[in-house]
């Protein structure tokens, strides 16, 4: 098997989604350009959701037009679209580029029932129903699709979530035609076994001809200083694509108390250094990253500490 792994940064998207004061759109492009010359496989730049539901994320088409001077074919810009209107303003910036500058669009579900209820407003069969125009319309533009699988661990509402649950709404979402799976550990809780446990039910529904691990992602948040040791575990399983924050920045803000936030994702620099030294590869040059971190921390800084930005 292959030891060359799949890198994503969430980081302009997941990573500063919940931040409270409005970062400036100039300030976002800026850190995509810098990830853009770090050698990552992809950057999720935005989501294409209602303002009224994510202020920070109001700004999607002005970063997302903005983003052509950073583009290049070695990586892949991602937006998230949580329904069929939010595909069409893609669409609609992609007719405006000339070409799909956005190239691959992510769907979001949980395998929780009560998280995919609050987080958003539907039930997990009614989160299918709203996926099977976005598969139609995408799969007409030649745009890559993802589907993310929330709580893929633990809910912060029901507690640990059966890896057969998992399995099942993996499969679902590969038969309707999004053929990569990104598993989230939402809350940070997994522990190295709970990976193994995981990826061994959800391999175990697909046949050989279906299982390419490359088409699983896994998306991890070290709220207690684990993921380091889930990504291990991960690669040894097979898995060759992980999701990653610049600055581990972003995180499920259930996993969180009044006052004292909980870290965030994985981040890309803790995530690349650790494939390294696991003995994988990636195109990542961890010089470059580290000046992308460095920026993506420093925006988020300046946010929390004056509500005004540079």
């Amino acid at each position: 098997m292959s030891k060359q792994v799949r890198i994503t940064d969430v980081s302009p998207r997941d990573g500063l989604q919940n931040e409270p004061i409005v970062i400036p759109a100039e300030r976002k492009v800026r850190l995509i350009e810098l990830l853009s010359r770090t050698g990552v496989d992809e950057i999720e730049v935005t989501s294409f959701v209602s303002p009224k539901w994510v202020p920070q994320l109001a700004d999607a088409e002005e970063v997302a037009e903005a983003v052509e001077s950073a583009y290049s074919a070695n990586t892949v810009f991602s937006a998230l679209v949580p329904n069929a209107r939010g595909l069409e303003r893609v669409l609609h910036i992609n007719e405006t580029a000339g070409f799909p500058l956005i190239s691959k669009v992510s769907v979001f579900t949980a395998a929780s029932e009560t998280f995919s209820q609050r987080n958003t407003n539907a039930t997990i069969l009614e989160t299918y129903d709203r996926f099977l125009p976005i598969v139609k319309a995408a799969n007409d533009a030649n745009l890559e699709l993802r589907g993310y699988i929330s709580c893929a661990i633990a809910c912060p509402f029901e507690g640990p979530i059966k890896p057969e649950k998992v399995a099942q709404v993996a499969f679902i979402l590969y038969d309707m035609g999004i053929h990569e799976i990104d598993l989230g550990d939402t809350i940070g809780v997994a522990y190295p076994a709970d990976i193994a446990a995981l990826l061994s039910a959800v391999f175990m529904n697909f046949d050989e001809e279906d299982a390419e691990y490359a088409k699983f992602t896994l998306h991890l948040h070290d709220t207690f200083g684990r993921a380091a040791d889930c990504v291990r575990t991960a690669l040894e399983m097979g898995v060759r694509s992980f999701d990653g924050s610049a600055a581990g920045l972003g995180g499920c803000p259930y996993a969180s108390k009044p006052g004292a936030p909980a870290p965030g994702n994985i981040s890309t620099e803790l995530l690349v250094r650790t494939i390294h030294e696991a003995g994988y590869e990636t195109n990542v040059d961890p010089e470059a990253l580290a000046a992308a971190s460095a920026y993506a921390a420093k925006i988020v800084a300046d946010s929390r500490a004056t509500g005004t930005h540079a």
